[in-house]
């Protein structure tokens, strides 16, 4: 069984994973946007129970435009997302793709929230696209 860590900046806050994710997706909401800084957020999903976060997390909860809520675990040191819960999948942790640093990583299977993409963002491969 494949296990990949996945750690903040600075370290401290890791989580480790087993087995390959259910889901590898992009999402292009404002929500996903800011969180990650970027024009899009990259994730990577697992059952609860293939995932062991370790170190210190502060959260943060949001409602987001489903009516479900999004809660960030993230390092209080450095600050990077290590993962994140909603509650719509309340069995399922989130991670963002580039916490593991790994160029190998998995490709993304869908793409959501595209009616917000940038008009300058295209993806590209075979994957699911979804407004």
């Amino acid at each position: 069984m494949t296990t990949r860590t996945a750690t903040c900046q600075c370290g401290q806050l890791k989580a480790v994973r087993q087995g390959e994710p259910a889901r590898v997706s992009v999402c292009h909401c404002l929500d996903c946007q800011k969180r990650s800084g970027s024009a899009f957020a990259a994730q990577a999903r697992w059952p609860e129970d293939q995932v062991t976060i370790t170190g210190t997390a502060h959260t943060w909860s949001r409602t987001g435009d489903s009516g479900s809520t999004f809660t960030a675990r993230f390092c209080p040191e450095c600050g990077s997302t290590i993962a994140y819960t909603v509650t719509a999948q309340p069995d399922i942790v989130a991670i963002p793709v580039g916490a593991f640093a790994d160029p190998h990583f998995p490709a993304p299977e869908y793409s959501v929230y595209e009616e917000r993409k940038h008009a300058w963002v295209e993806i590209t491969g075979d994957m699911e696209h979804w407004d």
